[in-house]
């Protein structure tokens, strides 16, 4: 199993643009020199507490900072994108990185991101938007010559070289044919992991509870399958919340008084409440949604405690899930709680992960 980190960020409300943006820079220096093998940024431009609209600029920092970790946008809005332009974006961010570059997209979540870019996310327009726009990149990034593609949301075109070759297409990714692409699901039987499958991407699972990862895999290896695609545990991802301390008790003190527990107190947990997604942190169907409050994920949901507590949930998740690739640890800003995070994520690495290298506890 490998370790990796899935940055948001999660910022508080009142958090300095700057401060919090140099703060993620330097946390991705210091997840690079212990060891982490990839750390994946989220992409929103309407959600306050997660402001960051240019993930690529972030990552771009990084590189000339960091030297082994693999760094991905996770996830490029593709509605919100020209697919001609981000398509180059990504193309030359890859040459930057020379391959230490996957990629994250998705179709958007949030309604106010929606209104801004005039998407309608309720009628489906945004998968639509997604598809199609993944059906471009391809072109662009596979094509051998001139294309023009005419579709329902956008027209883009590799034109005929011109200028004696001077004006041309000339910018293909640096990995052939492209960077790996990751999508993520949440809810079950994710209809973005079916994709996932479909596709031969990466699929990563947000997982708020141990109870419906087997039917993510389930979901993502039946498409894969139905494509002619072998499906492989190595490639999942799997994101949760993570906080180990020298005690159970500190562990759930830190998690539940930091940024970790006030984020889902007052912003996350709320809007989970709002979309009807209660029952992804259910250990049991039969619990009632109010009952799934903060404290309740705290004793179901969370892996935290000492490294020992930490390696027998993770070794429950591992069991229930069947295996998977690599754990993404979900980072949060921690300007508050320097040592104590950092020092969480140094026992991830020292303490805990070695205990999964056997190829029984976790898939290949």
């Amino acid at each position: 199993m490998k370790i990796g980190k899935f940055m948001m960020p999660n910022h508080p409300p009142d958090r300095d643009y700057a401060e919090g943006h140099y703060h993620n820079l330097d946390y991705l220096e210091f997840l690079d020199g212990i060891g982490f093998s990839e750390a994946w940024i989220g992409e929103h431009f309407s959600v306050k507490r997660e402001p960051l609209p240019a993930p690529d600029l972030l990552i771009a920092q990084a590189l000339l900072k960091t030297k082994n970790i693999v760094l991905a946008p996770g996830a490029h809005i593709l509605p919100y994108h020209h697919p001609a332009e981000l398509a180059h974006r990504i193309a030359w961010l890859d040459h930057m990185a020379k391959g230490r570059l996957m990629v994250g997209v998705g179709s958007g979540g949030v309604s106010s991101d929606w209104e801004m870019f005039d998407v309608d996310g309720v009628g489906g327009e945004n998968r639509e938007m997604t598809a199609e726009s993944l059906e471009i990149m391809m072109k662009f990034w596979t094509s051998d010559g001139p294309f023009r593609h005419e579709g329902k949301f956008w027209t883009a075109e590799r034109p005929e070289d011109r200028a004696g070759g001077n004006h041309a297409f000339h910018l293909k990714p640096y990995q052939d044919p492209h960077p790996p692409i990751g999508i993520a699901g949440l809810s079950p039987g994710s209809p973005t992991l079916e994709i996932a499958g479909k596709m031969g991407f990466l699929p990563m699972s947000f997982c708020l509870g141990n109870a419906y990862l087997d039917n993510h895999w389930q979901t993502y290896a039946r498409a894969a399958e139905a494509a002619g695609r072998e499906p492989r545990r190595g490639d999942w991802r799997v994101a949760r919340d993570i906080y180990i301390a020298d005690t159970d008790a500190e562990a759930r003190r830190r998690a539940m008084d930091g940024l970790m527990g006030e984020s889902y107190r007052n912003y996350l947990l709320p809007l989970f409440h709002s979309f009807g997604l209660a029952s992804a942190f259910k250990h049991d169907p039969d619990v009632p949604d109010s009952d799934v409050t903060v404290e309740y994920l705290a004793d179901h949901c969370w892996i935290t405690g000492t490294p020992e507590t930490v390696i027998d949930k993770l070794g429950s998740m591992v069991e229930t899930s069947g295996g998977f690739g690599t754990l993404l640890a979900l980072g949060y800003d921690h300007l508050d709680d320097m040592t104590g995070w950092r020092e969480s994520m140094s026992a991830l690495m020292t303490e805990v992960a070695p205990k999964f290298q056997d190829k029984s506890l976790a898939a290949e």
